[in-house]
C-alpha cells in the first residue's frame, strides 16, 4: 500500500513537519486541525470561532480526500480549557452526522500557537 499526501489551499499549511492529510487507501488520517484562517495564517478569536474555523480546515482537507464528514469514524479533541466544552460542542455538533464519530476529547496543557482547540480525525472511505 502507498500513502497519499492530502493538501488544499482550503486548510493552513502545516506548520511542522508533517502534512494536512494522509491517503492510505481506505483510510484517510486528518492531522491536528486548530483554528487558523488559511488565508492568513491567523487563529480567530475565541473558542467558538477556533471550533468552527478548525471543523472547516478538517472539511476541507477531507473534500481533498473526495470525502465528507459523514465518512469520519474517529476524532480526537483536545481543548485548552475544559470549560469550553460546552461551547466546542455546539459548534461540532453542526459539522457531524449520524452515526456520529467515535470521540476522545481531552483537555491539554497547551496548544500549537496558543489555539483553544485542536482536532484531528480519522476517515473511511467506502
Amino acid at each position: 500500500m502507498s500513502l497519499k499526501v492530502v493538501s488544499t489551499n482550503g486548510a493552513p499549511t502545516a506548520i511542522g513537519p508533517y502534512s494536512q492529510g494522509i491517503d492510505a487507501g481506505n483510510l484517510v488520517f486528518v492531522a491536528g486541525q486548530v483554528g487558523r484562517d488559511p488565508g492568513t495564517g491567523e487563529l480567530a478569536d475565541g473558542i467558538a470561532a477556533q471550533s468552527e474555523r478548525v471543523m472547516k480546515n478538517i472539511a476541507a482537507i477531507l473534500d481533498a480526500a473526495g470525502l465528507t464528514w459523514a465518512n469520519v469514524a474517529k476524532t480526537t479533541c483536545m481543548l485548552a480549557e475544559m470549560g469550553d466544552f460546552e461551547a466546542f460542542n455546539a459548534v461540532y455538533t453542526r459539522f457531524v452526522s449520524d452515526p456520529k464519530p467515535a470521540r476522545a476529547t481531552y483537555a491539554v496543557k497547551a496548544l500549537p500557537r496558543g489555539a483553544l482547540v485542536e482536532v484531528e480525525a480519522f476517515a473511511v472511505r467506502g
